[in-house]
């Protein structure tokens, strides 16, 4: 069975930095492209980045580019999200997530992510 979890959140002041960690079990993560999500109380989930087999990235929010970069080790079946100059606009709860069996990031916008971890807390506070 396909787990994903989430971890390195936490409570950060604003213009910190944090590194999220995706680890995938029941998986061979090399073979798939892996996204990250967020979620703020009352809105909407929001596409962050996605990298795909091949490393190629993209990034669905203006407010994240040059801040915020998506890699893989494939050697740890592992994706990390760096997160640098956080926000408070940043809090949410970030997920991970893989359009099963995509090897490419899809569009955003094409619901293909199907398998997701239980997410991971940040907060961005003084």
């Amino acid at each position: 069975q396909v787990q994903l979890v989430e971890s390195g959140g936490g409570l950060v002041q604003p213009g910190g930095s944090l590194r999220l960690s995706c680890e995938a079990t029941g998986l061979r993560l090399r073979y798939y492209a892996v996204g990250w999500f967020r979620q703020a109380p009352g809105k909407e989930r929001e596409a962050v980045s996605c990298i795909s087999y091949d490393s190629a990235t993209i990034y669905g929010l203006d407010s994240v580019k040059g801040r915020f970069t998506i890699s893989r080790d494939n050697a740890k079946n592992m994706v990390y999200l760096h997160m640098n100059n956080l926000k408070p606009e940043d809090t949410a709860v970030y997920y991970c997530s893989i359009p099963l069996p995509l090897e490419r990031c899809p569009p955003f916008a094409s619901a293909d992510f199907n398998a997701w971890g239980q997410g991971t807390q940040v907060t961005v506070s003084s």
